[in-house]
């Protein structure tokens, strides 16, 4: 037979409010930004700074991620983060760019020069 249809966005939602972070800023693809998150070394905590460039985002809700791409000693470095993780402690924008692309896979091809974004003026 038929089953009773539940709201499930709406309990999820309820739930997934009190995990939400609010001071998020807007962040759009190619910008530059700056993260300080918490990393467990033993039994210490510590901030640490991440700087990079967004090459792709990811919506959904409170799984909402990040991919950020920087290069290290000339080598390209990615990684994913959780937005609204509890480590994530800080996000500042530095730079914003003019990209027409929603990812920006095309600079890990690219090394040098090559790799800058024209900057957005408002």
């Amino acid at each position: 037979m038929y089953r009773k249809a539940y709201k499930k966005n709406s309990i999820i939602d309820t739930i997934e409010k009190d995990f939400k972070k609010i001071k998020i800023p807007a962040m759009d693809i190619g910008d530059s930004i700056k993260m300080s998150i918490l990393i467990q070394e033993g039994n210490k905590q510590r901030i640490q700074t991440v700087e990079g460039v967004i090459i792709s985002k990811h919506k959904s809700q409170l799984t909402t991620t990040i991919t950020i791409r920087k290069t290290l000693q000339n080598i390209g470095v990615e990684r994913v983060y959780l937005i609204h993780s509890p480590l994530v402690k800080n996000i500042k924008i530095i730079r914003k760019a003019k990209v027409r692309r929603a990812k920006l896979y095309y600079l890990r091809s690219r090394s040098g020069k090559a790799t800058r974004l024209k900057t957005k003026f408002n």
